[in-house]
């Protein structure tokens, strides 16, 4: 029977110690060969947690997935700030241009409920809301007002 373990990793650093090692180790497999498969595969996403999902089968084969980091990873990333603002309504920690909105929300697009880029775009912008980011210097809430006004349009088609 093949066993999954799924973890959230650090892009690109991602260490035989907990969480993976005691997942893997009882498997059998070679889990430094496995970090380093994964460190390889994430070194995109450096410094943001990255899900991981590896899979064993009864041959000890090994299958690694590699998902995309949680949207405020991404935002957070873009805006270059390190957490978000502890008081988010009134105090802006970073700003995001829309080319970043739109860059995060293609990237994201499979795993939102969006059915088109501009409102997966209005779904990053709503992230942005609650860590604390602007977006082209509006809050998000702004922000996403002016693309329902069709401001962006051109951009977001």
């Amino acid at each position: 029977m093949a066993e999954t373990v799924e973890v959230l990793v650090p892009g690109g650093r991602a260490t035989a110690g907990p969480p993976l090692g005691p997942a893997l180790g009882p498997l059998g497999i070679n889990v430094k060969a496995v970090v380093d498969d994964i460190n390889k595969k994430t070194a995109e996403f450096n410094g943001m947690s990255v899900p991981v999902t590896v899979m064993v089968d009864d041959k000890k084969n090994v299958t690694l997935t590699v998902g995309i980091p949680p949207t405020t990873a991404l935002v957070m990333k873009e805006a270059g700030v390190e957490k978000g603002s502890g008081t988010p309504n009134t105090q802006a920690v970073g700003n995001l241009p829309l080319e970043a909105v739109i860059r995060i929300a293609k990237m994201k697009m499979e795993s939102m409920l969006s059915y088109d880029l501009k409102t997966a775009a209005k779904e990053v912008m709503g992230t942005c809301v609650s860590v604390g980011v602007t977006v082209e210097g509006k809050t998000a809430k702004q922000a996403i007002a002016a693309v329902n006004a069709g401001e962006w349009d051109e951009q977001l088609a």
